[in-house]
């Protein structure tokens, strides 16, 4: 049986079998992965006894806007609806806001946002800047 938490604090081996597992970069980075969850608004995990199977991160300013940063779940637990449960945890936690934004790193999740109530933003456009490219010379 899946068990969800609210908790910000994980061990690095447990974060990096869990990114990689869905082949995301940050994996390779477990000790900030560690820093980042901590440092987060609000983090809801599953457990399947000791396992950390699924996280979703929301980062938010406390009463107007938040941002689902990260949903993942190991792909041996998808299809359980593990990341429909998660989402739907953290979307009543932030209930009394004005927004809720997500920007899905891959087309193919959108549809999955979409059922749960989100829309594509006539106006707007997702950007990113990776690494330390933006650090400038002063």
């Amino acid at each position: 049986m899946i068990e969800y938490k609210r908790i910000k604090d994980f061990e690095s081996d447990q974060l990096q079998e869990l990114f990689m597992s869905v082949e995301w970069f940050s994996g390779n980075f477990p000790e900030k992965l560690q820093t980042a969850l901590h440092n987060s608004s609000k983090v809801i995990s599953a457990w399947d006894g000791n396992k950390l199977v699924g996280l979703i991160r929301g980062l938010d300013d406390g009463i107007w806007q938040a941002t689902i940063d990260c949903l993942l779940v190991n792909p041996a637990y998808q299809g359980k609806g593990i990341a429909s449960t998660l989402l739907k945890h953290l979307l009543n936690e932030y209930s009394n806001f004005l927004y809720v934004d997500v920007v899905p790193d891959e087309k193919k999740n959108v549809s999955f946002y979409e059922k749960h109530g989100f829309e594509i933003m006539e106006e707007g456009t997702p950007l990113q800047i990776r690494g330390t490219s933006w650090k400038i010379e002063t």
